[in-house]
């Protein structure tokens, strides 16, 4: 295989934590000089980001989140003659959806290397069992189609080996990539980020970033802020989605104007440091990209011990874990934060050290993404 495969990198939709690891592997790798399509469902700010970057893109509106057949069959033909005539080295995909749909129009054109990522899984333990058993029979046979399985945090990926979505040999854990330049949080940064926001400095303030949908719990935070005694405190939420105006209604009903809605942003870094606590309330995730970002600012996370979470936040060392669904849980871990500023600070600063270069450098992630490319 040529140094340089002809990869197509392909995902339902560009956006979200996964949209940006896809996004930014592709960015890095189109900038070393590696042929790189990013083939996605819709367009959107990320994929207007691409363009401007000058990454080939192509959007089809046939690749869809939802399971609708006919659409399904639409989008796995006009991928599979996509493959055949782009002549692609490697198909990378990610996402559920795009998994199946892309992984198999990869086989059909005969692309020599296929390769999917689990930013975590479609099934999990808020679904029904016989659900959870559909997609885990389903990603069985995709896993078959597959050379290599990476999985974003050793908790993925020892799920993956455990439930055997592939061979063992097959499967890795990988990091997400995150520019180590972020700026950390500190005097001048908080009150910049504050004054973007229109915080007042005498709050204390619990953040999250994320989608609002089901997976990331939004209604959990916002139940979590209104049972702490103190009314100092004030939550915000950098991301939108299809939940946004449901959870604007139960955060004016619980807590007044005492939460931020910021919708979605591009400058998600720049405006950390406008918190003291970073909160995931999530149901199920994959390795967070926004906790490690929180991380990187130098804040605390109060998350739920979901997937490979744990791998990135260890209670009393840079952070506190609880159980998802356990809003009194999480009040308690980020009432006992916001009581103890040196604990913060010491968590903060532990969590700052902890994240490894070699592990989530974007540097790092795609030469690691080269190796599995050539197939070394």
């Amino acid at each position: 295989m040529r140094e340089h495969p002809r990869v197509a990198t392909v995902i339902t939709r560009l956006e979200g934590g996964a949209g940006l690891v896809a996004l930014r592997c592709a960015l890095a790798q189109h900038a070393d000089s590696w042929p790189i399509t990013l083939v996605t469902g819709s367009a959107g700010e990320l994929v207007r980001r691409a363009e401007r970057a000058g990454l080939d893109v192509v959007v089809e509106p046939a690749l869809r989140k939802p399971i609708v057949p006919w659409w399904d069959l639409v989008a796995l033909f006009r991928l599979t003659a996509l493959f055949v005539r782009g002549e692609f080295d490697v198909v990378h995909t990610h996402t559920a959806k795009a998994g199946a749909v892309g992984r198999t129009a990869a086989r059909l054109s005969a692309v020599p290397r296929v390769v999917h990522t689990y930013h975590g899984f479609p099934f999990h333990r808020f679904q029904s069992r016989w659900l959870r058993l559909c997609y885990t029979a389903v990603e069985r046979l995709l896993g078959r189609l597959t050379d290599d399985v990476l999985c974003v945090g050793d908790g993925v990926a020892t799920e993956a080996v455990r439930l055997g979505l592939a061979a063992p040999e097959r499967i890795r854990a990988v990091g997400v990539p995150v520019s180590l330049e972020s700026p950390r949080a500190n005097t001048e940064s908080r009150r910049r980020a504050r004054r973007a926001l229109r915080i007042p400095e005498d709050r204390l303030v619990v953040g999250a970033v994320g989608r609002l949908t089901y997976q990331k719990a939004p209604e959990d935070l916002v139940d979590a802020l209104a049972r702490l005694p103190r009314t100092d405190v004030c939550g915000v939420w950098l991301g939108a989605g299809e939940l946004r105006n449901r959870i604007e209604r139960l955060a004016r009903d619980r807590l007044g104007d005492r939460f931020v809605f910021a919708g979605q942003r591009s400058d998600v870094a720049e405006l950390l440091p406008a918190l003291d606590v970073f909160a995931l309330p999530s149901r199920y995730e994959g390795l967070p990209l926004a906790v490690i970002e929180a991380m990187l600012c130098g804040l605390p996370v109060v998350a739920t011990a979901v997937n490979a979470v744990p791998d990135l936040v260890v209670t009393g060392h840079n952070g506190v874990l609880v159980p998802p669904r356990r809003p009194d849980l999480l009040a308690g871990a980020i009432s006992g934060l916001l009581d103890d500023p040196a604990e913060r600070a010491r968590m903060g600063g532990a969590g700052n050290r902890g994240v490894d270069g070699e592990r989530f450098g974007i540097a790092a992630v795609t030469r690691e993404l080269g190796f599995v490319y050539r197939g070394e």
